[in-house]
């Protein structure tokens, strides 16, 4: 019998768990920018959507949300939400990524 709709494997789903495997945590717009950075261009809606995918199928969970204040341009506060891996991830350690995040960290001291 063949299974209809999407496929439950997905390489930006992989792409996002790699990015996560090295950060620890992360925020939906920050995964967006190192995503776009390292891989191949998707919109920020892709990744939200294969963030809440991987949340369904445990590849990715929610580790805290908060409210964080400043000046935006649509008010003065904004909620984040922390994503980490989660129980069934399996992330392989792409070097493209490690090597990125490294060197971004170097550039911010």
């Amino acid at each position: 019998m063949k299974v209809r709709g999407r496929p439950v494997k997905s390489q930006i789903r992989q792409n996002v768990v790699e990015i996560l495997h090295e950060l620890q945590e992360g925020y939906g717009y920050q995964i967006s920018r190192i995503y776009n950075t390292i891989y191949p261009q998707v919109t920020q809606r892709s990744i939200y959507y294969h963030l809440h995918k991987g949340i369904k199928t445990n590849e990715i969970a929610v580790r805290k949300v908060e409210q964080e204040r400043g000046d935006f341009s649509w008010g003065q506060s904004v909620e984040k939400t922390y994503y980490m891996l989660g129980a069934k991830a399996n992330p392989k350690g792409d070097v493209r990524v490690r090597d990125f995040l490294k060197s971004f960290k170097s550039l911010k001291r």
